[in-house]
């Protein structure tokens, strides 16, 4: 059984976003999936733990905010009802890089623990991508809901997304699903779709764990556009899939924890 703390917010579900391997836009999934649950009626949060690259506070359009400290709490960043803090905010990037496991920990804890978060539904949080002993670590400190791993189709991503899989599976935290990310290129004249980097790799590591395929979401200009929007502190408009995911996540947790109540 894993130590972990008491929780320190009222929150129905923390949901980790992992990777196997950086470069593969899990903080672009994990903001995504945070404002799509936000818009649909829930309080969420976002907790950038991502301590290699603390992408989250350029993506809101907030690189250089200074975290505020009120009644021994954190204040979090807002963009539109979604509330968020990063890992960014309390250290210097070339800092974070030498970091062991604990020192990690004790970081994400705090951010866990003394951001004022409010009356939460849902939390999300961008992991750091890997699976070594700092992810490890940090998986162990969150009362963790359930695990969503995000994976491109090219087989170095799948691999190193199969060990993100196992090392959730080894901490019996449940997994929600695999999302593929940039799975093909949409042409924006002919809807011709090409699958830059091979093709179905997420919904076989999808099957192969029994879990649930969270989403194909495609390389396209829609997405860049929709970064550049988010650093701008414009609305935000999100994709059918992106939409699609959401519903999915929401469906798996509450037929992770039924199944779960019922066992």
């Amino acid at each position: 059984a894993n130590s972990k703390p008491d929780q320190p917010m009222k929150t129905g579900n923390v949901i980790v976003v992992s990777s196997g391997k950086g470069g593969v836009g899990k903080s672009s999934v994990s903001a995504s999936l945070g404002i799509a649950l936000s818009r649909m009626g829930a309080r969420v949060g976002l907790l950038d733990a991502d301590i290699y690259g603390p992408s989250i506070p350029t993506m809101l359009g907030q690189p250089d905010h200074k975290l505020e400290v009120k009644n021994d709490k954190f204040q979090p960043i807002q963009y539109e009802d979604l509330v968020a803090n990063s890992i960014g905010y309390l250290v210097d990037d070339n800092d974070a890089t030498i970091w062991r496991g604990p020192m990690a920990s004790r970081a994400l804890q705090q951010l866990f623990n003394d951001t004022d978060w409010g009356l939460l539904d849902y939390l999300i949080v961008d992991m750091p991508p890997g699976t070594g002993d700092i992810q490890l670590t940090m998986a162990q400190q969150l009362p963790v809901t359930g695990a969503v791993v995000v994976t491109t189709p090219q087989n170095v991503a799948l691999k190193d997304a199969e060990k993100g899989v196992g090392m959730f599976e080894r901490l019996e935290i449940p997994l929600i699903g695999v999302l593929e990310n940039m799975s093909y290129f949409e042409c924006g004249h002919c809807g011709t779709q090409s699958h830059l980097f091979g093709q179905g790799g997420g919904l076989k590591l999808a099957h192969r764990h029994a879990v649930a395929e969270l989403g194909q979401w495609p390389l396209t200009p829609e997405f860049g556009a929709q970064l550049d929007a988010l650093q701008k502190q414009h609305q935000l408009e999100l994709t059918e899939v992106q939409r699609h995911t959401a519903q999915r996540v929401v469906a798996e947790l509450y037929y992770l924890k039924s199944h779960s109540a019922k066992n």
